[in-house]
């Protein structure tokens, strides 16, 4: 394969695994080099200017944990959000060319077909089926002034145990030496 460089890649192109959603439905299709700001921006603004009710995010291969990142923080932001999540493969294509060609004969191509993992998310502010597979209700919210400290255990750090004395490192004891070359410097020894 050293000799060898990839010269395109594309996606089949699958529909969304979602029946009965509208047409205009928002499909935030993540990819590896998208900018979780710039999708944000745009995905927060269908459903807050524009009053969307449901928003699709898809992605596949390395652009799965930047898209469940992206609901996660959707989700958060919102709040109240009922989310059903898919996981299926999609087929990608690549096309790699040969770089040194026999002389006799023109370049060689390889075509390469890859199972890769794809996620595609659905969230609605409209209640969905919770007997789909895949289906996670609203988080519940916290009113405000409500203490949340010791609540939900979710997100919060547990404090650490105190530590236990045979842990502790030992004390560092301090020798008085009254030979003349020490003239009273010290010297530090571990027990």
């Amino acid at each position: 394969m050293e000799n060898f460089r990839k010269v395109r890649t594309s996606e089949e192109e699958m529909p969304l695994p979602f029946p009965d959603l509208p047409p205009d439905v928002v499909e935030m299709k993540v990819k590896e080099g998208s900018k979780i700001r710039n999708l944000m921006n745009f995905a927060m603004a269908q459903m807050e200017l524009k009053g969307r009710r449901q928003i699709v995010f898809s992605g596949c291969g390395r652009a799965v944990t930047k898209t469940i990142t992206c609901v996660e923080i959707m989700k958060r932001k919102l709040g109240g959000l009922h989310q059903v999540t898919k996981v299926r493969y999609k087929t990608v294509l690549e096309v790699w060319q040969n770089q040194d060609p026999p002389p006799d004969g023109p370049a060689q191509n390889l075509t390469v077909h890859k199972n890769v993992p794809s996620i595609c998310i659905l969230l609605s502010r409209d209640p969905l089926d919770p007997n789909q597979t895949g289906y996670q209700p609203p988080e519940p919210r916290h009113e405000a002034g409500e203490d949340t400290s010791g609540s939900s255990a979710k997100g919060l750090k547990r404090p650490l145990p105190p530590p236990r004395e045979e842990l502790l490192p030992k004390k560092l004891q301090v020798q008085v030496s009254d030979s003349p070359r020490g003239s009273g410097t010290t010297a530090g020894q571990l027990d």
